[in-house]
């Protein structure tokens, strides 16, 4: 077979053909990253340049996955980078700070430093000290969890509008920037490349929390929120009525700035299932979710040559085909571990409707606690089992996480590297 290019080979995965080989995504997106921990690892065991790792999301702590360890993990697709994080602030003006676990990074500006009393870690939103914390690092901790600041529900006095607070149309200054990247990303390279509009993921628990806002209303209690999904209808369809009419008004200035230069719009992260099945039922996911994710898609589908990605942890099994209705060409992590997921049954059941983008190695187990050769040997059998007839993006299930043995990641690169030597 010819050797493809990286934007050929994915587009040819995308759209259920064979291609040269399996394409590989590490770091295109927030789910299919890097732990800044496991990446300093990596190359201090590969004896590359000794460096701080740049964080490009301070709420998982996600290292920038560079040039470097693209070309070591044949990476075949880019991002377009996010000006802003889930904290609030711009990912910009970057200084030096050490995690708990001696690993030297960057993390942007608004990052705070200082611990608490107790020793962890307290971020604020926007970087406002003059706010409560919206997160916190336990000592020795490696990422952020989200800080509940509920205020007293007062069900008379709830509006739509304050759980609509953390999105917004995409302004002028974010556009350009936008466009020029994307622009350059496009003629420099020959990755595929993932955009995301925002305001699409309907219900995504990070953002419940409002971690990028100042003094949150609404509904931000992760607990009351799922109830609300049942007790609540009404105000949870007019929440995301509203958003998705924000998300189309997106799409549209995105696509103007954009055109078709992006291969995949990472629309939705709104995780669905649990370890050992759905917690949201299919009906339920028929009444609330459906309507509105196939009146984003359907736009897409209509006026761009986008192919969109859904992410949802989980045994989620059941309501793959509800997902395919809702317009999603993508599923990702695809958590082979849960449930109700076996590999082979589901490339030989949807394999042709849905593309599988993740699968490729078990972060719960395998890769962190396995031996090398059982990652490589997973490695080699996940992707002979997906990658057939396409439809098929090699990744980890869902992020590499800190405490990842450097060892454990150079015999999945290795497996990768055989596989795309016999293509």
């Amino acid at each position: 077979m010819i050797s493809m290019t990286s934007r050929e080979r994915v587009r040819c995965a995308l759209n259920h053909k064979q291609p040269d080989r399996a394409p590989v995504d590490f770091g295109a997106t927030v789910v299919t990253g890097i732990s800044a921990s496991a990446l300093y690892r990596l190359r201090k065991a590969l004896e590359l340049e000794d460096h701080p790792i740049k964080i490009i999301d301070p709420y998982q702590m996600l290292g920038e996955v560079d040039h470097e360890i693209m070309r070591y993990l044949h990476v075949d697709v880019v991002s377009i980078p996010a000006r802003t994080n889930l904290f609030g602030y711009e990912n910009a003006g970057y200084k030096p700070w050490i995690l708990f676990d001696g690993t030297p990074v960057l993390v942007p500006g608004g990052f705070n430093t200082v611990p608490d009393e107790n020793g962890d870690i307290l971020m604020y939103p926007q970087g406002d000290r003059s706010a409560p914390a919206s997160g916190r690092m336990p000592k020795g901790g490696y990422y952020f969890d989200a800080i509940i600041r509920q205020q007293p529900i007062d069900d008379e006095r709830l509006h739509p509008e304050d759980n609509l607070e953390e999105f917004s149309l995409l302004d002028d200054d974010a556009l350009r920037i936008i466009e020029a990247e994307t622009d350059r990303l496009y003629r420099e390279t020959d990755y595929a490349i993932v955009g995301s509009a925002g305001a699409s993921g309907l219900g995504d628990i990070a953002y419940v929390p409002g971690p990028m806002l100042k003094f949150p209303k609404g509904i931000r209690d992760v607990e009351e929120w799922y109830v609300s999904l049942l007790t609540r209808q009404d105000y949870i369809k007019e929440v995301f009525d509203r958003q998705t009419d924000m998300a189309l008004q997106n799409f549209k200035l995105y696509k103007q700035a954009v055109g078709n230069k992006i291969d995949v719009l990472f629309l939705c992260g709104t995780d669905l299932g649990t370890q050992n099945a759905p917690f949201c039922s299919v009906e339920l996911f028929r009444e609330l979710y459906l309507p509105f994710q196939k009146k984003m898609t359907s736009w897409i589908h209509q006026n761009t040559d986008w192919k969109v990605l859904k992410h949802s942890c989980g045994a989620i099994e059941p309501l793959i085909p509800e997902l395919i209705e809702a317009g999603f060409d993508i599923l990702n992590p695809v958590q082979c571990s849960a449930a109700g997921m076996d590999p082979q049954k589901l490339k030989e059941k949807y394999g042709d409707r849905i593309v599988f983008w993740g699968g490729g190695v078990d972060t719960q187990f395998t890769l962190p606690f396995g031996k090398p050769e059982e990652v490589a040997d997973q490695v080699r059998s996940r992707i002979e089992t997906f990658n057939r007839g396409g439809g098929f993006v090699f990744n980890a299930i869902h992020n590499v996480q800190a405490g990842t043995p450097a060892e454990n990641l150079m015999a999945m690169a290795d497996a990768i590297g055989g596989l795309c030597e016999k293509g």
